[in-house]
């Protein structure tokens, strides 16, 4: 089992906003979270110091907003108020700033880190999740508490997996003796040094780096001591915390392109079946056409069991194919609504709702492999070599049958006029 702590400040819409955590929000417009498991969340906050379960905030309860906005009105404000007259007094008005814009920066705002062990296919009670992530807090708060500050956690239960965000503010006291947000500095001051110290500071070398390495390392230490088994060999390369929706969508790509994988394999079938059909078509142009008078009955018997065969044998082809898809989507399906499933209902309606959006794609694949070798087959071009391809085969075997009826029909004949002139003797 592993266990995964990664960092954030901003994304694509700006800084991280703490609504998220506390779920002060219109959780209806949210397709991955389960309503009914948000009452279970668990919060925390530096102003109330209590955790506290969703269904049981009170009036008195501080949002993670306001805790945060508090926090740097008090924290910050000396900082706040001397850099803007330090500003003004070297004449540079327009760099002062208010403290939402410091808040708000990517440079100053809090850091958020999310807190998980093991993932959707296998993980850890939540209870003993919070015992961790509660020792883990504690001990940073110990060592590093001077510089680092926990804003908020949140434990999530209604999103998959249970995890924990955290959120904190990394700050020193500057030279003019205010308490300032600034990271670099204060991870410096905490002890920390460059991962490769020959070299400048930078994205791929600086002390968060060396930071972060420390927190994995105690966060790791601590489910060791609770029992739990965790790898210790990290996975980089910008490995990120998968959701419930995250992860069925990992799952129906790696579908998608098994499905993709089929249909290349029927459309190699397809070609070897064109090559011999060309094959075998350029054989029978060599043959001479001997009997005309069986050519009308040929062309007409094998232009019927032609169509009839392209309708037949190639849709019974791409159903079985199909079918056999279509089954084993059923049952993932079948077991899913299933008692044995315990995911929620919602998370139960999300993946039925995939896999019949998979179904309907498997669906769509097999009429375009009809449609295409119906194509290929029903082209005048192709059709007519085909037919005589055809003709030429059963050429043999339509004589031979027409000789043997022809020999009937004579016997038949002989046999009739013999009787009948057997019958005018004795008359």
């Amino acid at each position: 089992m592993r266990a995964s702590r990664h960092n954030g400040r901003f994304g694509k819409n700006g800084v991280y906003n703490p609504k998220h955590n506390d779920r002060e929000f219109d959780l209806d417009k949210a397709d991955n979270i389960d309503p009914t498991m948000t009452p279970y969340n668990v919060y925390w906050n530096c102003v109330d110091r209590v955790a506290t379960q969703h269904k049981d905030r009170g009036d008195n309860w501080h949002s993670f907003t306001e805790v945060e906005e508090n926090f740097y009105d008090l924290v910050y404000k000396d900082y706040l108020e001397g850099q803007n007259a330090r500003h003004l007094e070297s004449r540079h008005k327009e760099r002062c700033r208010t403290m939402d814009d410091i808040r708000n920066n990517k440079l100053t705002c809090p850091e958020e880190t999310v807190y998980q062990i093991g993932n959707i296919d296998g993980t850890v009670e939540f209870g003993e999740l919070l015992k961790i992530t509660a020792e883990f807090f504690s001990t940073i708060q110990e060592r590093y508490g001077e510089h680092v500050h926990i804003l908020n956690w949140a434990l999530h239960l209604d999103e998959g997996t249970p995890h924990i965000h955290e959120r904190h503010v990394f700050d020193v006291i500057n030279q003019y003796g205010e308490r300032q947000p600034k990271q670099e500095q204060a991870l410096k001051e905490m002890g920390f040094e460059l991962p490769d110290p020959s070299k400048k500071s930078g994205k791929f070398n600086n002390r968060k780096m060396s930071y972060d390495a420390e927190c994995r390392k105690l966060f790791i230490e601590i489910c060791h001591k609770h029992g739990i088994e965790i790898e210790v060999e990290p996975i980089y390369g910008g490995v990120q915390y998968l959701e419930k929706k995250e992860y069925i969508i990992k799952k129906l790509n790696a579908n998608y392109e098994e499905l993709q994988s089929k249909f290349q394999k029927l459309n190699l079938l397809y070609e070897n079946a064109k090559a011999e059909n060309e094959r075998l078509l350029a054989m029978n142009e060599k043959l001479e056409l001997k009997i005309e008078d069986v050519e009308g009955l040929l062309h007409e018997v094998t232009c019927s069991v032609y169509d009839k065969a392209c309708d037949v044998l190639v849709e019974e082809i791409a159903d079985k194919a199909r079918n056999e898809d279509m089954a084993m989507i059923s049952k993932y399906k079948n077991w899913i609504e299933s008692n044995q499933c315990k995911e929620p209902k919602l998370v139960k309606k999300t993946l039925v709702k995939h896999f019949d959006s998979l179904g309907d794609y498997i669906q769509q694949i097999g009429s375009k492999v009809i449609t295409r070798i119906k194509d290929a087959l029903m082209n005048p071009e192709k059709k007519s070599k085909l037919i005589n391809q055809i003709k030429e085969k059963a050429r043999p075997s339509t004589m031979e049958i027409l000789k043997k009826n022809h020999l009937l029909v004579e016997q038949r004949n002989l046999t009739k006029t013999k009787k009948h002139k057997e019958c005018e003797v004795e008359r």
